[in-house]
């Protein structure tokens, strides 16, 4: 032993130093809402959803995708209660009658239809169609809800503005209140809000800080969900993203944070994901004040994509992130939304899972359910359910 007392170093018994901790992140399946100590009747529950001076009955949205919302299903969604957002960088602003590259890209094989998206949308947006589209949709009495990315918005803020939007929604794959570039300044949200004077929801965001920072700007709302989409394949190829459950109380978490620190509350939308009824309720336990959906309303006979669904990013002239995925055409807005059903799969009655399920946790209001317990169950979708595996697969 040497004078000190100490055992002499030795070099392969030195731990090695961590790079990184990673944290443990949750997705629908993988956690259950746990009952309340009271319980109240499904019809006393209030699902009211404010987006600036815009109230909704119901907190759903059905996604901005050329294959889910055009002027006539954004009227109909209005009708049923909810909101739905138009794409004014697709179809819908390229062609005054897309009705040809819908049914051509909807007969088109899986190999081809990428490649035929990437055709269609490299046609210039036209002025003149972003304002016949908004007229629309105010003319059947919607909610008139746009979205562009970030890279058309200063173009073209002013001019939804003039033809009559009600929201605008600023939507990429990844969005921060701060972003570097070498071009010329990119959109500053501080100073879109000193030229356009309607709520602007922003997205999309899946951690604490970069929602915090959105909000400070002055946003009505903000999206949150990055890849988890049927038809987005951002998580295969770039690697990027974070589970809708974790996801939405990390923002769940800025928001509050925000609410006290100014006293303005920011609704935030879990955005993508969604399935079933399961899948919307754990996404208001888990804080969410609204849910946004893409394929569950693509299988809508209101929707425009004759059973076909593509994500926003998968035109991408040189990286698509998305794909065509094939959903059928087996529902209605209003059975997709309130029923009656005779499905036991959680697919349709979206609305009334919610209430039931605000039902059971004791919750009159959406505040309320977001407070409800929550635990880690990897084993809620197929504990006891030996018997429903079997039959799926006879």
């Amino acid at each position: 032993m040497p004078e000190s007392g100490l055992a002499p170093f030795a070099e392969n018994d030195l731990a090695a130093p961590k790079f990184k901790q990673l944290r443990r992140a949750y997705g629908f399946d993988e956690v259950a809402i746990v009952p309340g100590d009271v319980t109240i009747n499904p019809e006393l529950t209030e699902l009211g959803l404010d987006i600036g001076p815009h109230h909704f009955a119901i907190p759903f949205l059905a996604s901005a995708m050329d294959a889910v919302v055009d002027p006539s299903f954004a009227i109909a969604m209005q009708k049923a209660g909810g909101l739905a957002v138009l794409n004014l960088e697709g179809v819908w602003t390229k062609y005054d009658d897309p009705t040809s590259i819908l049914e051509e890209v909807a007969s088109a094989s899986r190999d081809e239809a990428t490649r035929l998206l990437q055709e269609a949308y490299q046609q210039p947006i036209r002025e003149e169609y972003i304002a016949k589209r908004i007229g629309e949709m105010r003319a059947g009495g919607a909610v008139a809800a746009v979205s562009l990315t970030p890279m058309n918005t200063k173009k073209y803020a002013a001019l939804i503005q003039e033809a009559g939007a009600d929201i605008l929604v600023v939507q990429s794959t990844v969005t921060t209140a701060r972003h570097e570039s070498n071009s010329a300044e990119g959109l500053r949200f501080d100073k879109l809000f000193k030229d356009i004077h309607i709520p602007v929801v922003v997205g999309n965001t899946v951690g604490f800080k970069a929602t915090l920072e959105i909000m400070r700007t002055g946003v009505a709302g903000v999206l949150v969900g990055v890849g988890p989409g049927a038809a987005c394949t951002s998580r295969e190829v770039l690697g990027i993203g974070v589970p809708q459950v974790t996801a939405t109380i990390d923002c769940a978490a800025a928001r509050d944070f925000y609410l006290k620190e100014s006293g303005r509350y920011v609704p935030i939308i879990t955005d993508g994901g969604i399935r079933t009824g399961g899948d919307v309720c754990k996404c208001f336990a888990s804080g969410a004040d609204a849910v946004m959906m893409g394929s569950p309303f693509a299988a809508t006979v209101e929707a425009p994509g004759r059973g076909y669904h593509w994500g926003m990013a998968t035109p991408h002239a040189n990286l698509p992130r998305g794909t065509r995925v094939a959903v059928g055409v087996s529902t209605t807005i209003q059975k997709a939304l309130y029923g009656p059903t005779s499905r036991t799969d959680g697919t349709e009655n979206l609305v009334g899972a919610l209430r039931t399920a605000m039902g059971m946790c004791g919750a009159h209001t959406v505040r309320e359910f977001q407070q409800a317990e929550m635990v880690i169950a990897p084993a809620i979708k197929t504990e006891g359910k030996i018997y429903q595996f079997a039959q799926s697969q006879a």
